[in-house]
C-alpha cells in the first residue's frame, strides 16, 4: 500500500494502493473517460474518422495491460472496494518507455492502427529527451472517475505519487506531458515546472517536471 494521509475525506473510506489486475478494466474505463476530449489523443487517433472510440479504449487497455506485464507503478484511489482514480507511472531507468515489448506494438498496430502507434512511441521519445534529469519517473496516465472530480481526489493522487518517489531512491522526480489548458493549473498547483512547449503532430503540450519532494 502507497502510505498517504487523507485529511480532506474521512480516511476510513479513501486508500491508495497499487492496482491488481482485476483492477485493470475499471482503470481502463476510467482514463477512457479521462482522455476522450484530450487533444493528443484525439489528434493521434484520428477522431475524425469511424472508429476513434475504439482505437482509444484499445489503445489504453493495451497500455494498462503493457504497464502490468512490465511492473510499472500504478495506483489506485479506492473509497472502500470502489476504484475512483488512477494514475500510472514508468520508473527510472525503465526499458519500458518507448521500447516496449513486441507483443505490445503488434497489438497497438492491430488495434490502434500504424499512424497512432507512431505517434505514440514518438510523443514519448521526445518527451524524454527534455526532461531535465537523468533517473525519474514519467506519469503516463491520470484520471478521476466523472461522478468524483472536484472534490480533490486529484491532489490525493499527486501526494501518492510523492509516495511512489519517495520509496525508489534512484528517482530524481517525475515528468509529464500536459496537453489540455486546464490541467496546466492543476499540475502548477502540484509545484509541477514548466520544462518546455513540445508539439506533437499538429498538437502543442507542455512538458513539466516536479522533482523528488523533500522527506
Amino acid at each position: 500500500m502507497v502510505n498517504v494521509a487523507f485529511a480532506e475525506l474521512n480516511p476510513e473510506n479513501l486508500k491508495a494502493v497499487y492496482l491488481a489486475a482485476d483492477d485493470l478494466k475499471v482503470a481502463a474505463s476510467i482514463l477512457y473517460n479521462a482522455y476522450f476530449d484530450d487533444p493528443l489523443f484525439v489528434d493521434i487517433f484520428q477522431a475524425e474518422k469511424e472508429g476513434y472510440e475504439s482505437r482509444l479504449r484499445s489503445a489504453i487497455r493495451e497500455e494498462l495491460n503493457a504497464f502490468w506485464v512490465a511492473k510499472q507503478p500504478m495506483i489506485g484511489l479506492f473509497e472502500d472496494s470502489r476504484l475512483l482514480a488512477v494514475a500510472c507511472l514508468t520508473s527510472p531507468d525503465s526499458a519500458f518507455g518507448a521500447g516496449r515489448y513486441w507483443h505490445w506494438r503488434l497489438k497497438m498496430l492491430l488495434t490502434a492502427g500504424l499512424f497512432g502507434t507512431r505517434q505514440m512511441l514518438e510523443k514519448e521519445e521526445r518527451v524524454r529527451r527534455r526532461i531535465p534529469a537523468q533517473n525519474y519517473h514519467m506519469l503516463s496516465f491520470i484520471g478521476v472517475h466523472p461522478d468524483h472530480q472536484h472534490h480533490g481526489l486529484g491532489h490525493m493522487l499527486m501526494r501518492a505519487i510523492d509516495s511512489v518517489l519517495l520509496e525508489d531512491d534512484r528517482s530524481e522526480g517525475v515528468g509529464v506531458y500536459v496537453t489540455l489548458p486546464k490541467c496546466l493549473s492543476f499540475f502548477e498547483n502540484g509545484e509541477y515546472e514548466k520544462v518546455s512547449e513540445l508539439e506533437v503532430g499538429h498538437i502543442t503540450g507542455q512538458i513539466m517536471f516536479r522533482s523528488r519532494p523533500e522527506i
